[in-house]
């Protein structure tokens, strides 16, 4: 007699231990292995009316594809996946399904939640490492053309929806390499880059044109693409990569570096493969990064492995208020990383040479909620310290490149610099041109900026076939 869902522990994923991945950039969780995909499988309930599919921005078909997997039909399992997600492997990787479709599992109310993003992890990868891709079918050609702006994966996901319906379409991306955030902005210890090349290249199997360092707005603006291009529609998916500093002194000594451009010459620009790449980065033995997102744990993270002895994670309020996923805070808390709660830094201090030698730290304390609804950080006047270090990383945000916004007339922006869409199909203030994921939100999840992609795809296809 099989044991209950109820009854079946939750399974565990695999890790490196701590001690060893600081030191290397390698992936840290190992992903399920077979037995463990089909007892983890074997938890869900496969409720008829699923409210992890609701809790899906982009509407998984998730008891579907688990099912699939009880019955140990896992390319079949990958493709129900890829109806709906073009970039499984990437999501089931980086996605916060603890806030998404676990949080809403109904096992979770009395157990641990099925690990959906586990699961989509584990059939991604087998689909992949056994070459059972299979190209879907797609409609007749349309004769429309769109133009995609951006390559992260509002962009990646509207161009796949918009491939299948047959349309024309082109993504043009700034970068030499596609996938936006994904691959300039995460670790290759959280995604490694060939993961998600390989998704990204499977857009090619649809018919979608990839156009690498191409910067809209320099080379061509949006205006011309339609007027000058022949697109008949395009998709503004520029994300959100404009550095955000602190506004104190001494953010210009030499070793202060904003989290774009750390994590990019780490990531993209492949820093941490010793030996092989001349990046220049500076690879501190003291770092003190400022934050408390996903980010903040990232430049940490890849800080210690780049060599650091000691590394500081200053945050100005206290551990319930870091917006970063819990498992990427325990991550950097087995690692090794000091969290310095409810701090701030309020100046950078060099030497004779113009290099970062120190931080002035202030404490703070707890006040009353903000607009976000957490609680104030309020400075303690007189608590001052110093902080050895010889390099710094701000890590508390992005904002709006302002590109895109000042070569294209008519398009309507907010107070921050972000374009103002319709959040049901990304229509912006000019005709044919819509625009979705981080540049509409600002700085959200993967997840979130997939689902405005699929918005605006079903909204653009409506439009070129109204006529």
């Amino acid at each position: 007699m099989s044991p209950k869902a109820t009854d079946i522990p939750r399974q565990p994923m695999p890790e490196q231990p701590p001690e060893v991945r600081v030191r290397n950039f390698n992936e840290v969780p190992l992903g399920y292995t077979a037995e463990q995909a089909l007892l983890e499988a074997s938890r869900c309930l496969q409720c008829k009316k699923p409210k992890c599919v609701e809790g899906c921005p982009v509407a998984v078909a998730i008891p579907d594809f688990i099912g699939l997997v009880k019955e140990e039909k896992l390319a079949e399992a990958a493709r129900k996946i890829k109806e709906t997600n073009v970039l499984p492997a990437v999501c089931g990787r980086v996605c916060p399904q603890e806030t998404q479709c676990e949080a809403v599992c109904v096992l979770g109310k009395k157990s641990q939640p099925v690990a959906v993003g586990r699961l989509e992890r584990f059939v991604a990868d087998y689909e992949r490492e056994n070459n059972l891709a299979e190209r879907p079918s797609l409609a007749p050609p349309t004769g429309k053309k769109v133009a995609i702006v951006g390559s992260g994966p509002a962009g990646l996901t509207c161009a796949a929806d918009l491939a299948k319906r047959g349309h024309e379409v082109t993504i043009f991306e700034a970068l030499h390499e596609f996938g936006g955030v994904l691959v300039y902005g995460i670790p290759e210890f959280r995604l490694p880059k060939h993961i998600l090349k390989a998704e990204a290249e499977a857009l090619r199997e649809l018919g979608v044109k990839l156009e690498s360092s191409s910067v809209i707005g320099k080379m061509d603006t949006i205006n011309e693409l339609m007027n000058e291009g022949g697109y008949d529609a395009v998709f503004v998916a520029t994300g959100a990569g404009l550095p955000t500093f602190m506004g104190i002194p001494g953010e210009n000594l030499l070793g202060v570096y904003s989290a774009n451009e750390f994590l990019t010459r780490t990531n993209l620009m492949r820093a941490y493969n010793f030996g092989e790449t001349d990046t220049p980065i500076a690879r501190g033995k003291r770092v003190m990064v400022v934050g408390g997102g996903n980010v903040t744990m990232d430049s940490a993270r890849s800080a210690l492995r780049l060599g650091a002895e000691h590394v500081i994670l200053s945050y100005r309020r206290s551990r319930d208020e870091m917006p970063a996923r819990t498992e990427e805070i325990h991550h950097a808390e087995e690692e090794g990383i000091d969290f310095q709660l409810l701090t701030a830094p309020v100046e950078f201090l060099g030497d004779e040479q113009g290099r970062l030698r120190a931080a002035m730290v202030q404490k703070m304390e707890l006040g009353e909620p903000d607009d976000s609804g957490r609680r104030r950080p309020v400075p303690l006047v007189g608590s001052e310290y110093q902080e050895s270090i010889d390099v710094a990383v701000i890590a508390i945000g992005a904002g709006a490149n302002p590109l895109i916004r000042q070569t294209t007339p008519g398009l309507e922006t907010n107070q921050r610099g972000y374009i103002v869409a319709d959040s049901e199909t990304g229509a912006t203030s000019l005709p044919g041109v819509y625009a979705g994921g981080d540049i509409v939100t600002g700085s959200a999840t993967v997840i979130e900026a997939m689902g405005a992609g699929r918005r605006a795809a079903a909204a653009i296809h409506q439009f070129l076939t109204a006529a």
